[in-house]
């Protein structure tokens, strides 16, 4: 099984001069009820994109004699091209506007998913993957921009709540849609139909952007930052590449001078993003949006969250099916009761934060924590008859304690963003998301499968656990300095 990337966006023109404290008036016309569902299916499909594909690898392998280093580039290149280029995408639609870049992002995604699905060998499907990402990194970030510039007050918080929700559901709903999907072999499609799904979604996404999205954009047009957006890019080349590359090649040097390079960059770009400000210019990242306190912690709690939540996936999955030899579509069906939780958790989300604030987010690391804590005391005691039914308790309660973390979080990350830099702030989140995601499944899934052959496959899960567990003790700690009450 190979590991997989798992979820979104950037602002508009910054300034050296301080941001407001809480967002401008939606610029232009508000978001309708079509409309948000428009821009949510726009949202979905390149979320939903980043799991359906894994259990269609063996058969892709069995299909085009790809070899598991290959494998990897289908499931790697992806998440790579859309992780890289989020900022820019976000930017885009800041500059030249929201609708038309969602617009165009939907095409691409319509027509890289078509090549991918009619890809007639292994490195055309890679290379046809690559460019799914690069759309998927044009088509998300208008989503966040365009609700926080389009929404205000409480319909904005509904909003972003469903974006939240869109992200778990998409996790659960692409490994059982991609079973089915392989199992049925539509019309003698196979794996291939998996990607040829998302063609008729694609479209019928950019009729309805067409008639439902208003279009927004930032008041003032915003260069392109060259400099800054090859800096990221070398950066997070350098970071994800051999992390998920590294461990199936066998750990060569280049996978340690790209792991070396790193922090090197990123210090770079840091520097020439606060020079590029500093001068009156347009920085990719604007470090006065990191002075946003909102943006700055919800930040800092997406990092394990998002990383924890990854690497959950990856593990759990590799469990079902290589652990208890599940099949792929039983496997799927086995994370329904943590899918239910999330969208219960994300439904509720809402009202529950307009009534206890940030609290609900502590609320939400405790019931995670137990949850995984529940699940690695019945794997340690249980193991040889651990099935999908004993597993539930444990997984239901994480994806509840998820729904009430991840559901908020975007609220909390975009509240004090002028809508005019909506582009740029949703920008910045889902790059957040989107590494923490790659980082989370390259660490805890290298280290499950390093650790299994020797360990055995219970006490290394318990293992990944109980670091997840870490993780959401230090995420309680984050949240308690988040203020009580969220706009």
């Amino acid at each position: 099984m190979t590991r997989q990337l798992a979820a979104p966006p950037t602002l508009a023109r910054p300034s050296a001069a301080p941001l407001p404290s809480s967002p401008s008036s939606p610029v232009g016309p508000a978001l309708g009820t079509a409309g948000l569902v428009t821009v949510l299916l726009g949202a979905f499909l390149p979320m939903l994109d980043f799991f359906i594909v894994n259990v269609a690898l063996p058969t892709i392998d069995h299909d085009l004699a790809a070899g598991p280093a290959v494998l990897e580039l289908v499931a790697a290149g992806y998440g790579i091209a859309f992780a890289v280029l989020l900022v820019l995408g976000g930017r885009l639609g800041d500059t030249y506007g929201r609708r038309r870049l969602f617009v165009v992002g939907a095409v691409a995604f319509a027509l890289t998913s078509l090549a991918c699905g009619l890809a007639p060998g292994a490195w055309s499907l890679v290379a046809a993957r690559a460019a799914q990402g690069a759309s998927a990194a044009l088509l998300l970030p208008q989503v966040l921009g365009t609700i926080t510039a389009a929404t205000e007050g409480a319909r904005r918080g509904k909003a972003l709540s469903i974006y939240g929700a869109c992200g778990g559901i998409a996790v659960v709903i692409g490994q059982v849609l991609g079973g089915m999907l392989v199992a049925a072999d539509l019309f003698g499609t196979g794996w291939r139909s998996v990607f040829l799904l998302n063609v008729p979604f694609a479209l019928l996404a950019l009729v309805m952007a067409v008639r439902y999205v208003p279009e927004s954009r930032a008041t003032s047009a915003a260069k392109v930052d060259v400099p800054g957006t090859l800096l990221l890019t070398a950066a997070l080349l350098a970071l994800l590449v051999p992390l998920m590359e590294g461990r199936a090649a066998g750990w060569p040097v280049w996978s340690w001078v790209m792991l070396a390079l790193f922090p090197v960059l990123a210090a770079a770009f840091a520097l020439v993003e606060r020079r590029t400000e500093r001068a009156g210019g347009t920085p990719l990242v604007p470090p006065s949006l990191l002075r946003i306190p909102e943006m700055r912690r919800g930040l800092g709690i997406a990092l394990p969250y998002f990383a924890g939540f990854g690497g959950f996936m990856f593990v759990i999955a590799v469990v079902l099916q290589q652990g208890l030899h599940l099949g792929v579509v039983a496997a799927g069906w086995a994370l329904v009761p943590m899918a239910v939780g999330y969208f219960s958790a994300s439904l509720a989300s809402p009202r529950l934060i307009g009534r206890w604030g940030s609290r609900v987010l502590s609320a939400g690391a405790v019931v995670q924590g137990a949850g995984l804590a529940s699940l690695a005391v019945t794997v340690l005691t249980d193991w040889e008859h651990l099935t999908p039914l004993t597993m539930a308790p444990g997984v239901a309660l994480a994806g509840i304690g998820q729904g009430l973390i991840g559901t908020p979080l975007f609220r909390i990350v975009l509240s004090k963003v002028p809508a005019a830099r909506a582009g740029v702030g949703s920008g910045v989140l889902a790059t957040g998301q989107q590494s923490s995601l790659a980082l989370g499944v390259a660490t805890l899934g290298s280290l499950y499968l390093a650790l299994s052959p020797s360990l055995g496959v219970d006490r290394a899960l318990a293992l990944c656990l109980g670091i997840q567990f870490v993780g959401s003790v230090t995420i309680l700690y984050l949240t308690t300095r988040l203020p009580r009450s969220i706009g």
